[in-house]
């Protein structure tokens, strides 16, 4: 195996297991956390809210930290920040210690991105960057995917779920610690702020609207199909896996927008994130559409998110670590905004109306178009 294979297996999995376990997977277990510790849904709001907060603050932590001690320590710190996260919402007595421990696993995801970005430009070819990154970034999925069956064998015992999913975050400390390399190009690379152009602002507002709208299923969709469709834990857990299957399909985003451009990519699946947000949530959805609806959000989210990776690094080649966290900062900006105010809306108005709300704040990003940010093919090494 090459190790820019290697790498990405890596990357694929830590991803998956700071995205797909330590982040989103509190979506799919909050109707039992709910119940078993009272929760209101804006309380659960501001609950979910609170981990993309620790991603926001995480990762200009991370982008700074990579370009100065490297990929590899920075990639550890990711995954054993994820265990203790998680091992404190497995242990959390009251709705403040959770909320303490879901930010701090939250965080682990903001820590784990760009150390893999600084890494690929690193160890992998031009020509291959883009579909390297955009296959690590699909790493989300496979989490999603995973958890869901962990849910329906579990039975809803979410404690001992969390409790599991932190001992394969130390398993990927050490995978981490064997795999990514300990420099990168980025840490020669004198640091400060970026350049705000209109190609970074216009990144910016399209990922601040996608993450927003992204918090009617990665926070709520549990509680969606419970309140819709009357799901207990095994649909929720269905659902999950539908997510998380077709969101694989999202590792091919840095081969389409090479081949189309990022402008048509980035249309075409906020189009189909926001029929998925639609499917699922509103009180006209059926068990099948629902799981239909779970598998274009899946496939539309990580499609979307591998184009604002692809439209970062592109727009700061030189600082691919830098570029990544712009965009992916911005999404959980958008994501610590989103939460609360989806709970928020389905408290003083109806779920309808809340989803319907998100689907259109989608589309709305659509409206910032990526201008120079236009990856070319790199000439092929021999």
């Amino acid at each position: 195996m090459s190790p820019s294979v290697y790498l990405g297996a890596a990357g694929f999995g830590l991803i998956a297991v700071c995205y797909g376990f330590a982040r989103f997977a509190f979506g799919l277990f909050l109707p039992q956390i709910d119940t078993d510790l009272a929760l209101t849904p804006t309380l659960s709001g501001f609950i979910s809210g609170g981990a993309f907060l620790g991603y926001c603050l995480a990762i200009i932590l991370s982008a700074y930290l990579t370009e100065r001690i490297g990929a590899r320590a920075v990639a550890i710190g990711a995954a054993l920040v994820a265990a203790v996260g998680m091992a404190g919402i497995a242990t959390a007595p009251s709705p403040l210690l959770l909320a303490s421990a879901v930010m701090l696993a939250g965080s682990s995801t903001g820590l784990a991105s760009p150390p893999m970005a600084a890494a690929v430009a690193t160890a992998v070819r031009r020509d291959r960057q883009s579909a390297t990154n955009t296959i690590i970034n699909a790493g989300t999925s496979a989490g999603v995917v995973l958890s869901g069956p962990v849910a329906l064998l579990m039975g809803g015992q979410w404690r001992l779920a969390f409790a599991c999913f932190a001992v394969a975050a130390f398993v990927m400390a050490v995978v981490a610690a064997l795999s990514v390399p300990g420099g990168t190009k980025a840490t020669q690379v004198s640091g400060g702020l970026p350049p705000f152009n209109s190609v970074i602002m216009r990144l910016i507002a399209a990922a601040f609207l996608m993450g927003a709208s992204s918090t009617a299923i990665w926070s709520f969709g549990g509680k969606l199909v419970a309140l819709q469709l009357s799901w207990d834990n095994t649909g929720a857990g269905l659902l999950w896996i539908a997510i998380g299957t077709a969101g694989i399909v999202g590792a091919g985003a840095g081969t389409l927008v090479t081949r189309f451009g990022i402008d048509r990519v980035h249309w075409l699946f906020l189009g189909v994130l926001a029929a998925g947000i639609l499917l699922v949530g509103t009180s006209a959805t059926t068990p099948l559409l629902a799981i239909v609806g779970g598998m274009l959000f899946g496939a539309a989210y990580i499609m979307v998110t591998g184009v604002y990776l692809v439209w970062g690094v592109t727009a700061l080649p030189d600082r691919p670590a830098t570029g990544l966290m712009i965009g992916f900062l911005t999404i959980a900006i958008g994501q610590t905004a989103g939460a609360p105010l989806f709970g928020f809306l389905m408290d003083r108005l109806t779920p309808d109306y809340a989803v319907l709300g998100f689907a259109c704040l989608a589309l709305t990003a659509g409206l910032a178009r990526s201008g120079s940010a236009i990856p070319r093919p790199a000439p092929k090494t021999i």
